[in-house]
């Protein structure tokens, strides 16, 4: 560790007026470049987290944290199951549900949809349609009157609004005299709802499970699975392991994390990919260290020559140029972490700035179903930049003071 002299001398000499301005100048962009690389890199994971949970949220809404599902879509005995799961500490609801295909017709317009038919009051504990309904109500859904809830995409490319019936056409189809012809049932449309997400608002059909039964020929007693819906949803893959030996062998269990992992993984991929980038801007930055400390030693070589003279050491000459280096860093370091902290929480502010003064709108709620940019600053992460920024400047001091600790005193007094 250096000592009290060591530590003085360094200072001095990073406030000292030097001969060579344009080393105050480097020193000053060496600065200015760890600022705003933190700046830069703390703000891009934070909109990049925001991003994140924003999807997640919309996604998680509609889907279920875990489904256990039976052999070719069909579970038996769904209470008993349901009961058995709903025993476990994580587990807060449980949904049954029927999954199908078919197509929705209007006006000669034709659509394939996802069908789900649920019970709506039990299917509300599991996801969050009911926030989501922006024309009518889930709970109108009422077995026997073939009401349906589709996506607002859904509605708007079929040109239909609530009252409007349209005809479910299931791809079952029944045997008659001339041939096999599928089966059609004519629906009110109950609601609409609209999650932000197209896959979903374009392709997604609500429906009574007693009707999505009756319409695709299963059984009163059996679905096609059980949505769960769990406390943490993160621990989804350890719960859905503890869940295995609870429920029969012809069940499948499956979680969040396995219906999207590749929606999911692509996001991840690209905030580590985007953090790698800027993270180079802060090891240009570093390099800008080097150069500065390389032409103050060369700067201060009589001075190194004075101080050896009167029995400093190689170790005490390392130790002072490191000081001055680490404290561009650690300046740097506390400037960039206090500009990125308080860019990320508002960068509402600043987006909606840029686009007033520039008349042009990055996020339109017509193209990407969100108008403003979410941020989600993670301490780890701003820690984690912060150690990779400070651990970047003080590698790059080790060099120019070990060239420093190398200068011989008789060389460079030779001349002064």
């Amino acid at each position: 560790m250096p000592s009290s002299y060591e530590l003085f001398i360094g200072l001095r000499y990073t406030r000292a007026e030097r001969r060579n301005h344009y080393i105050s100048f480097i020193s000053l962009i060496s600065l200015l470049g760890i600022t705003l690389g933190m700046t830069a890199l703390i703000t891009v994971m934070s909109v990049m987290n925001g991003f994140q949970e924003e999807i997640r949220t919309r996604i998680l809404g509609v889907a279920s944290h875990i489904e256990i599902s039976g052999m070719n879509e069909k579970l038996a005995n769904w209470q008993e199951i349901a009961n058995t799961a709903a025993k476990h500490p994580q587990v807060e609801a449980t949904a049954p549900y029927v999954n199908a295909q078919g197509m929705v017709s209007f006006n000669q317009i034709v659509r394939g949809v996802l069908i789900r038919g649920i019970q709506p009051k039990m299917e509300d504990k599991v996801a969050n349609f009911s926030q989501m309904m922006i024309s009518g109500d889930l709970n109108n859904l009422k077995p026997k009157e073939f009401g349906i809830v589709i996506g607002a995409e859904l509605a708007q490319s079929l040109g239909a609004s609530k009252g409007d019936k349209i005809v479910l056409i299931s791809p079952q189809g029944q045997i008659t005299p001339v041939g096999i012809l599928p089966r059609l049932k004519q629906f009110t449309i109950t609601g609409i709802f609209k999650v932000g997400h197209f896959e979903y608002d374009s392709t997604l059909a609500l429906v009574h499970i007693e009707d999505a039964q009756k319409l695709y020929q299963m059984d009163s007693a059996e679905v096609s699975g059980i949505r769960l819906k769990l406390q943490d949803l993160f621990q989804s893959k350890l719960i859905a392991q503890d869940l295995v030996p609870m429920m029969p062998a012809i069940t499948f269990i499956n979680d969040w994390t396995e219906q999207h992992a590749n929606y999911f993984r692509a996001l991840q991929i690209e905030k580590r990919m985007l953090s790698l980038i800027l993270a180079l801007l802060i090891l240009v930055a570093a390099f800008n260290i080097v150069s500065t400390l390389v032409m103050a030693v060369t700067d201060k070589q009589p001075d190194i020559a004075i101080l050896r003279t009167l029995g400093a050491n190689p170790k005490n000459i390392m130790y002072i140029f490191m000081i001055q280096g680490t404290l561009i860093g650690a300046i740097g370091t506390a400037l960039g972490i206090l500009g990125g902290v308080l860019l990320a929480y508002n960068i509402d502010s600043v987006i909606a700035f840029i686009e007033h003064l520039f008349t042009v709108q990055f996020l339109s709620r017509e193209v990407y179903y969100i108008n403003e940019v979410p941020s989600d600053p993670h301490f780890i992460d701003i820690a984690t930049v912060a150690i990779l920024s400070f651990g970047l400047t003080i590698l790059a001091t080790i060099y120019p003071s070990y060239r420093a600790s190398k200068v011989n005193p008789a060389e460079a007094l030779r001349y002064e």
